[in-house]
């Protein structure tokens, strides 16, 4: 059974002209697959899965799951507002050579996607799963909040493994931590609470800053498990004001130019998301380089 461990990379999706590079796509997975991750997401709420079409979703599944095969593990979002559509990209993502789901919750019909609701959708799409599920827990996009409750009653499920919370609340994390069984990983959502979660007993975590600083987001946890908490505390402290650069402040727009600014190809997220405006770019290369991890030229 596939194990959730380590930090992930929720990858940026890349667009030239309107379609997906997969040449720049290519380029910047070496440099993903070569550092110290554990493992990428594909088609997470970094990679723009909603702006993708079916053909494309399948397409660039396949892609990244070539290109990874044998070198590090590939959990595909596969969330989708109906049942019978999520369990259709399940089957897609374990043709192509995914290693586990991670999905999100239903959220057009928000009044209805009560407690009772989302058990049903999460355990008809686990019965039917030929692939490990991931919760994912996504309450600023989603405006829906998987409940502690309701995560430790769905880590019960054989086929449900863990759960990326997104939220940021410690207290639910803890609270999933301490009620669910030990073989239930939960996963912080963002680089800025991986320190506190893993104090917790979080597994690691999937992490839009791993795009950009891949290896010490991975040093984190390393540090960590080594038991070197100072440095551990440390680095999260100097990775706070990047992660909400990429994240909360700049979202998408602000994550593909952090990648340009390293050496990746970002390129414009699709419409409707605009570009960084260029006075944002100069602010965001300057908490970038406070890290100290990064090219001050």
């Amino acid at each position: 059974m596939f194990k959730l461990y380590g930090v992930y990379a929720p990858i940026a999706t890349p667009f030239e002209n309107g379609k997906i590079a997969y040449d720049k796509l290519e380029k910047n997975l070496k440099f993903w697959l070569e550092s110290d991750l554990s493992g990428v997401v594909v088609m997470g709420s970094n990679g723009e899965f909603v702006l993708l079409t079916p053909e494309e979703k399948e397409e660039l599944t396949r892609f990244v799951c070539k290109q990874a095969k044998g070198k590090k593990p590939v959990v595909t979002g596969t969330g989708a507002e109906s049942t019978a559509e999520t369990m259709r990209l399940n089957e897609m993502a374990a043709k192509a050579g995914s290693d586990a789901v991670l999905i999100v919750t239903p959220n057009y019909y928000k009044g209805e996607m009560t407690d009772p609701v989302l058990a049903r959708f999460y355990t008809d799409v686990a019965d039917a799963s030929p692939l490990p599920v991931i919760l994912y827990n996504m309450p600023r996009n989603a405006g829906i909040n998987i409940s502690a409750k309701l995560a430790v009653e769905l880590a019960k499920h054989p086929n449900i493994i863990g759960i990326k919370d997104s939220g940021g609340n410690i207290v639910q994390i803890a609270d999933m931590i301490r009620n669910a069984p030990p073989n239930f990983s939960v996963f912080a959502g963002s680089a800025s609470y991986l320190f506190t979660s893993l104090a917790l007993g979080a597994t690691g975590g999937t992490l839009a800053l791993a795009n950009v600083f891949p290896n010490e987001c991975a040093r984190l946890q390393k540090l960590f498990e080594a038991g070197k908490m100072k440095e551990a505390r440390d680095l999260q402290m100097n990775l706070i004001d990047s992660n909400n650069a990429v994240t909360a402040r700049w979202g998408i727009p602000g994550l593909k130019a952090a990648m340009e600014m390293i050496g990746l190809y970002g390129g414009d997220p699709r419409p409707p998301l605009l570009p960084l405006k260029e006075a944002d770019r100069e602010e965001l290369r300057k908490v970038l380089t406070r890290t100290g991890f990064f090219p001050k030229a």
